[in-house]
């Protein structure tokens, strides 16, 4: 469609306190783009908060907005009813969500308005019902935290997901995958390509690149062997298999995985298996709201005592400790 008339959308992003910025900039500015290698205004946003009120981003800039929830609800039922409403997550989203939030976006949803969800907005879009029985997308780092929060939603560690009238993004730069995955379809590639020239950036990534460096590069480990054991770790953090069990996998007896983890990671199989176990449950203390026992059983624990003494030995600090020191951040 290239016809001025044929397409002209209002995009409302929603501002949420502590959003990432890199996410929000990362899917305007490619809307800016596409009006000028469009030659006219295709798209047009506005900005809302919860009360109207400027709001504060994660990186501690203050951003003004044009409307607030009630005004919103207002323009849905006119000729400035928006095409796409995105929510704008980012740090503490369960601590920002609310029933006034949820019940706007399921408003907008049925009058056949399109939801979006940047960064950890998916958190929002769930806690409003409007992800059962969709697939998401949301940060690797609030992974954990999504699925325990949310059993029946599929959520995957891609860079974005479009479901039906659902567009969820893990946030930073996938935004601009997303956003210019949603100018190719409302126009062509070659706009696409001049927002890219425009913009500096060489390709448009799939929706199922990754969004964490691959294994390898991660670590810096370049076994094979290695490498594979730990994706099966990584994959079995909540029932956690037995060396035996990884050893008939790979092929290699437990004395070899031995040997190859002491050369290659500088620690037992066992050690490491532990240590990525605790950082799940670090990060799901410190996101959600999930009880100490709970976290414990979710990453592998037999018992909450024993899950709080080898967290006290790796990080000094016990469960409890960590969600208080996280408490009282958030209170600061």
């Amino acid at each position: 469609m290239t016809d001025e008339a044929a397409l002209r959308k209002t995009i409302v992003f929603y501002l949420m306190p502590e959003f990432t910025m890199i996410a929000f900039t990362a899917a305007l500015e490619p809307l800016r783009s596409a009006n000028r290698a469009l030659g006219y205004d295709a798209y047009s946003w506005r900005l809302a908060s919860h009360d109207g009120q400027p709001v504060t981003a994660s990186n501690g800039v203050t951003v003004s907005v044009g409307t607030s929830i009630e005004e919103e609800r207002k323009l849905m039922l006119g000729q400035h009813r928006p095409s796409i409403v995105f929510v704008c997550g980012g740090l503490n989203v369960e601590q920002h969500n609310s029933k006034s939030l949820s019940a706007w976006l399921r408003e907008e949803h049925n009058r056949s308005v399109k939801i979006g969800g940047l960064c950890t907005g998916a958190h929002t879009l769930g806690t409003a019902g409007l992800l059962t029985g969709k697939r998401c997308a949301i940060h690797w780092e609030n992974l954990p935290g999504f699925q325990e929060a949310f059993p029946q939603v599929s959520v995957f560690s891609d860079l974005f997901e479009i479901d039906g009238n659902v567009y969820t993004c893990a946030g930073g730069t996938a935004s601009l995958d997303m956003m210019l995955s949603l100018i190719g379809d409302d126009f062509d590639d070659n706009t696409v390509n001049r927002i890219c020239e425009m913009v500096l950036t060489d390709r448009v990534r799939s929706p199922t690149d990754r969004q964490r460096l691959p294994l390898r590069a991660r670590l810096g480990v370049q076994n094979a062997k290695v490498l594979t054991i730990i994706e099966l770790m990584e994959s079995n953090l909540s029932e956690p298999l037995s060396l035996l069990e990884i050893a008939a996998h790979v092929g290699l007896s437990r004395r070899q995985i031995e040997r190859l983890f002491r050369q290659e990671m500088g620690r037992s199989p066992a050690r490491y298996y532990l240590e990525i176990r605790l950082d799940r449950a670090r990060h799901l203390l410190i996101q959600s709201s999930m009880p100490v026992v709970e976290v414990a059983i979710a990453c592998g624990f037999v018992s909450a005592s024993h899950f709080s003494k080898c967290y006290r030995e790796v990080y000094s600090k016990s469960p409890q400790q960590e969600r208080a020191e996280r408490k009282q951040l958030l209170v600061a």
